[in-house]
């Protein structure tokens, strides 16, 4: 079965918002992750789609998902976890007390605050992560990238060719990440700042899927204005 994981848990601490975290912004008239829901919707191929979020907004979330009603796939609210992974984490518990456990379940995990993601890379991510088992949205670098170890000296300047912006979503057979995450040290999770770098540290292979510029993450108040404006550019249709 084929399961869609929206994250929306964060709490948008740089939007500097303090009414809602941002994936609860209005958008067009609709929240933020209500675009994103509609996206993920629009995919037949979903046995059901989940959306975690934070537990002082369970109850919010579950009442827009009833507001603006949907078709026939159904959509799961559940509380997430203390961060990200912690999230996905509870999303395939809660599938797994739902539909059962399955090698070949697989799990397209997304942000929220990424409303113009295209349904043809939703689409693209869950034949990859059948096909090879894990997959990551990239873009090309269009910029030269610049390491610093310490934040004051350049250590490196990889090849911008090599180079690549992660995106959402991240798909991935089920069992293969949650065993993965299971096997991995403290130190290592300490590490993580997204799914993909379970497989990673793991050395497990991750499949590249090309995403686009519109898929614009939500993080700044200058990002949201972006959105407003591609909306009104009609960029969501």
């Amino acid at each position: 079965m084929i399961f869609g994981a929206i994250l929306a848990g964060g709490v948008g601490s740089r939007m500097n918002i303090e009414s809602m975290p941002k994936q609860y912004l209005p958008l067009n008239e609709k929240p933020v992750f209500i675009h994103t829901l509609e996206k993920f919707l629009l995919c037949s191929e979903f046995d059901a789609v989940f959306i975690g979020t934070h537990g002082d907004w369970v109850e919010y979330t579950k009442d827009a998902v009833a507001q603006y009603g949907f078709g026939e796939t159904p959509v799961h609210v559940v509380q997430g976890g203390a961060d990200r992974n912690g999230t996905i984490l509870e999303i395939i518990k809660a599938i797994e007390e739902r539909y059962g456990e399955s090698d070949e379940h697989v799990i397209v995990t997304h942000d929220s605050v990424r409303p113009f993601v295209k349904v043809s890379t939703i689409k693209a991510n869950i034949e990859a992560a059948q096909k090879f088992g894990a997959c990551d949205t990239v873009i090309p670098a269009t910029d030269t990238i610049v390491e610093s170890l310490d934040g004051e000296l350049i250590s490196s300047i990889p090849l911008r060719s090599n180079m690549y912006q992660g995106q959402t979503p991240q798909s991935f057979k089920v069992k293969t990440l949650k065993d993965l995450y299971a096997s991995l040290t403290d130190a290592e999770r300490a590490e993580l700042t997204d799914a993909c770098k379970i497989l990673v540290l793991k050395g497990k292979p991750v499949h590249l899927v090309l995403g686009d510029v519109t898929n614009i993450k939500l993080t700044t108040i200058m990002d949201y204005k972006t959105a407003q404006a591609m909306i009104e550019c009609g960029v969501d249709e």
